[in-house]
């Protein structure tokens, strides 16, 4: 599946990708490490993985990456329901991070996201 230029997300700690812009590249969190590919997801996607995913924790932050700064790594694979998830097969330059937004906890205890970036309009 190609993939137009969009927009993906991928919530981590803050503390992981601190460490990530001092090496220069984010290698995933543990469960990226154990599936062998980064998990992103898009914006459609993503407040349902905040709640799958993270509910209720914490210190997180939302990094925005332009898919084409990922190059063939980047790979669309089905995950829930059988959609199309962003997937990435290598580190994540922390140079292509397009922005990194905070990710706190609303008085609900579900996450805030900062919906001012667009999201991934089409995939063909």
């Amino acid at each position: 599946m190609t993939q137009q230029s969009c927009y993906i997300y991928k919530i981590c700690g803050a503390d992981e990708w601190s460490n990530a812009v001092t090496s220069g590249t984010y290698t995933g969190s543990a469960d990226d490490l154990r599936d062998g590919f980064i998990h992103f997801s898009t914006r459609a996607q993503v407040e349902e993985t905040a709640a799958k995913h993270f509910a209720g924790r914490s210190g997180l932050i939302l990094v925005e990456v332009d898919t084409s700064a990922l190059g063939a790594l980047l790979r669309w694979e089905p995950s829930r329901r059988g959609e199309p998830f962003p997937h990435l097969y290598g580190p994540l330059p922390t140079t292509a991070a397009r922005a990194v937004h905070p990710l706190p906890l609303g008085a609900d205890g579900r996450h805030v996201f900062p919906w001012a970036a667009p999201g991934c309009k089409t995939q063909a």
